[in-house]
């Protein structure tokens, strides 16, 4: 029986055909991006929670958060209306939205400027990109940044969760200024 799923047929061509559907033609998840993520981006490290334990925000890395802010927006002068507070790893750079996988344009410059500010424009600096355990919005922005030219990208697959799972305390966060 076990034989029959290694062969292709309907079903299998099917399943393939809907997971082609999550991603654009540039690599990126694009929809359902609650799921299991089985590797980093091509070009980006994979970290561990207890890893980051022992780092220290804005010296040994740089923390990016991309989880959405759910049920809030961006006006249009760059500030954001949230519909309810977020809480991070201390010392983490919340960039809402930034991990979908189209985001819009205003979305992507915030992004890009943002950690070109944090960096002082050193894609060799320590990056480490996260969302929540299962979420692809930390893949995708790590393999944003890797596009960007970024060279010292890590993504931490756990998320906030693998965080408090360690014990460790999350904080209130506000989006990173403009």
């Amino acid at each position: 029986m076990a034989a029959l799923l290694l062969v292709p047929g309907p079903v299998q061509a099917q399943m393939q055909a809907q997971e082609a559907e999550l991603f654009d033609a540039a690599g990126y998840r694009i929809a359902h991006y609650r799921g299991p993520v089985h590797r980093p981006p091509e070009g980006v490290g994979r970290i561990a929670p207890a890893a980051i334990a022992g780092l220290r925000p804005d010296i040994d890395m740089i923390l990016i958060d991309v989880l959405p802010a759910e049920g809030g927006h961006r006006a249009a002068d760059g500030r954001w209306q949230l519909a309810q507070p977020h809480e991070s790893i201390p010392g983490a750079h919340w960039f809402p939205e930034s991990g979908r996988g189209a985001p819009t344009p205003d979305i992507t410059d915030w992004f890009a400027r943002g950690v070109a500010r944090l960096t002082g424009g050193k894609r060799d600096r320590m990056i480490v990109t996260f969302c929540r355990a299962d979420c692809w919005m930390g893949w995708n922005a790590a393999r944003r940044l890797r596009v960007m030219g970024y060279r010292n990208i890590w993504w931490l697959a756990e998320g906030t969760d693998g965080w408090r799972d360690l014990g460790r305390e999350l904080k209130p966060v506000q989006p990173a200024r403009r």
